[in-house]
């Protein structure tokens, strides 16, 4: 059985630090805290690209086209995986909104997308370069 169920969030709290007491005061208590916190929409699509930013190869695909927009053949040289693997990386990285590929002919263009480019800027940032 859950103790806290049926009390306020304020009840749920026992003595509490004295730094983090007052803090928490100076932001407006529990209240204040819950109003600072993101939308579970703005956290669902956090996740999404966290997870999306988990894997290797994505990131290096990033950095990639932050250098300049590639088709998939110099993307596939790059990597030297399959069409089916790369496919499936191209496609996770599209739907979470970091790339975009425009037909140009016969071809597939990829490029970062204003949110691919942000994170691809904090990437550069986190190596030096």
């Amino acid at each position: 059985m859950n103790a806290g169920r049926g009390t306020t969030p304020e009840k749920r709290l026992q003595a509490l630090p004295e730094e983090i007491e007052g803090s928490l005061a100076a932001c407006g208590g529990l209240e204040g805290l819950i109003a600072n916190l993101p939308g579970d929409e703005v956290l669902s699509r956090q996740s999404t690209v966290f997870r999306t930013l988990a894997d290797p190869l994505r990131l290096k695909i990033l950095a990639m086209l932050a250098v300049q927009p590639l088709c998939v053949c110099v993307i596939k040289a790059v990597l030297e995986i399959a069409d089916s693997r790369l496919s499936y990386h191209l496609s996770v990285l599209k739907k979470a909104g970091l790339i975009a590929g425009e037909a140009q002919g016969n071809w597939i263009i990829y490029r970062l997308t204003a949110d691919g480019e942000a994170w691809a800027r904090q990437m550069a940032s986190d190596t030096g370069s």
